[in-house]
């Protein structure tokens, strides 16, 4: 059974960081592309941030360029998001995902394979 557990999300204040991994279990990932999403509430769920198999093709939204790292460790089967100052409208549930393409896309449609997310707060 394919799995995709997120962990690291938290309560912050304004300027903070975290760190959310995503880890696979049921298969290997390390020829797929992966990426974060992330939903805010009351809103739908948008792109953040993607990175191809070999990490050398890595996506961001403009709202976090500059602030959030996409990073992985096939050996580990792992995807990281490192985030750096952090605001309010940071807050959201952040889903990873894998994609069955060597290729990120910005597109949720394009992932087959999904994590069951993990809340970000970040207070002001």
């Amino acid at each position: 059974q394919v799995q995709l557990v997120e962990s690291g999300g938290g309560l912050v204040q304004a300027g903070d960081s975290l760190r959310l991994s995503c880890a696979a279990s049921g298969r290997t990932f390390g020829s797929y592309a992966r990426g974060w999403f992330r939903q805010a509430p009351g809103k739908e769920r948008e792109f953040v941030a993607a990175i191809s198999w070999n990490g050398g093709n890595l996506y961001y939204a403009d709202s976090v360029k500059g602030r959030f790292t996409i990073s992985r460790d096939n050996a580990k089967n792992t995807v990281y998001l490192q985030m750096n100052s952090l605001k309010p409208e940071d807050t959201a549930v952040y889903y990873c995902a894998a994609r069955g393409s060597g290729f990120p896309s910005t597109q949720e449609k394009e992932y087959a394979y999904w994590g069951q997310g993990t809340q970000v707060t970040v207070s002001s």
